[in-house]
């Protein structure tokens, strides 16, 4: 009897471990886009954002609450929502 109470034990020590790690590293994304974010706009140095399979490339604007303004040669002001970015790249 005690072995399977331990093996449901030790399951969700692990599971409440996991759903730990995966907020965290949901904050260091944010943490870290933000950084590159911020870089590029001081440094004004070019990202490549990638949004939903697309690559955009440009320099960095402006920042706000819920997205980030971005220029490139081809257009002058990009808005894209920074949830829809799936991963920023960039020097």
């Amino acid at each position: 009897m005690r072995l399977p109470f331990a093996a449901l034990l030790l399951a969700t020590a692990v599971t409440a471990s996991a759903q730990g790690a995966d907020a965290s590293a949901a904050k260091d994304y944010k943490t870290e886009m933000r950084a590159l974010l911020e870089k590029s706009m001081a440094e004004k140095k070019g990202l490549v954002f990638h949004v939903h399979g697309e690559a955009i490339g440009g320099g960095v604007v402006a920042i706000g609450s819920d997205a980030v303004i971005v220029r490139n040669q081809e257009y002058g002001r990009i808005v894209i929502k920074l949830d829809a970015i799936d991963a920023v790249a960039g020097n």
